[in-house]
């Protein structure tokens, strides 16, 4: 099991880098280099999420809060203090992220089920709505353009790499921690909270860490997006956007090693492939997302693995 696991993750991590890496040199226009941005920045937000609910079944329905944090540190710096603030604006956003998931993780985290969906999506909606008003400051839904990187990384194909690089560093680092202690014990924690308690060690603590991780690299997530599209806006906090990274994660299977990131992939391409071809695109898009997800109950990669399973069993039985 060890070895078939080790060879999964060669897998991915091969096609991850032949695809992504080499695609610079084989893109045909700079249209594919965005989108090839925008699959690997929303690939990360999902797995970002998935290390939430995935892994310790805190299902928050308020990410988008710390997407768009992410976004408006790098935006109003640059918007205020000029162009060259836009690597610090990523620390910022880092940062902030990372003090406000605390202060709200030491509320909701009180509280399970339900009732943390919903104060998530409460906190979320607030942050949008002091958005959405403070329109001298924010810009309000006109949101805010120009956000252009400093020096070399206002070439795209150099940007590109920049948040590769970044994502990469992202995915490994979310690998390391799920197969890590930590990660034991937050599956734990999904399965037998009562049981980790009664072992000696800390729900609630293990919970906000988790929270505060899971939050930065969705800042981390909106921060790379405002370099990609050079603009943000009030939607990037809006309840929607954590719908759509929910979706990303569900389709591509929830709690799978890699299922988040090819449901975000899945996702992306259908939304460019049929936006470009029908003015009805967000009806069709819905109605081919909610067939996915019905013949698809356990995502693209789980079904996919499900699959290979009976495969082999009905190979054994004719050997047999």
């Amino acid at each position: 099991m060890a070895d078939t696991g080790r060879y999964k993750d060669v897998t991915f991590w091969v096609l991850l880098l032949l695809i992504f890496g080499l695609l610079p040199l084989v893109k045909t226009s700079s249209y594919q280099l965005m989108l090839a941005n925008h699959i690997l920045i929303w690939g990360m937000f999902a797995l970002a999420f998935n290390m939430l609910f995935g892994v310790t079944g805190m299902l928050s329905f308020g990410q988008a809060l710390y997407y768009g944090l992410g976004a408006y540190s790098v935006g109003m710096m640059v918007k205020y203090l000029g162009q060259s603030w836009f690597l610090p604006g990523i620390g910022l956003g880092l940062l902030l992220a990372a003090l406000l998931s605390v202060l709200v993780g030491l509320l909701i985290i009180r509280v399970s089920g339900v009732f943390f969906t919903v104060l998530t999506l409460a906190f979320g909606q607030l942050a949008w709505q002091i958005t959405f008003r403070w329109y001298h400051f924010t810009g309000g839904d006109d949101g805010i353009q120009g956000i252009i990187p400093p020096g070399i990384l206002s070439d795209r194909t150099v940007y590109y790499y920049f948040t590769f690089a970044a994502v990469v560093m992202s995915i490994w680092f979310m690998r390391r921690l799920a197969r890590s202690p930590l990660g034991l014990t937050l599956r734990c924690i999904r399965q037998n909270p009562e049981r980790v308690h009664f072992l000696g060690r800390s729900v609630r603590l293990n919970q906000l860490g988790i929270y505060m991780i899971s939050s930065v690299l969705s800042a981390l997530a909106g921060s790379l997006m405002a370099g990609v599209d050079y603009s943000i806006h009030t939607n990037m906090l809006y309840w929607t956007t954590s719908g759509e990274v929910i979706l990303m994660s569900v389709l591509g299977g929830i709690g799978q090693s890699f299922g988040p990131f090819i449901g975000a992939a899945v996702i992306i391409i259908i939304e460019d492939v049929v936006g470009a071809r029908t003015e009805y695109w967000s009806l069709i898009i819905g109605i081919i997302m909610m067939i996915m997800v019905i013949l698809f109950p356990r995502g693209l990669v789980g079904e996919f693995r499900a699959l290979r399973t009976r495969l082999r069993s009905l190979t054994v039985q004719k050997r047999g």
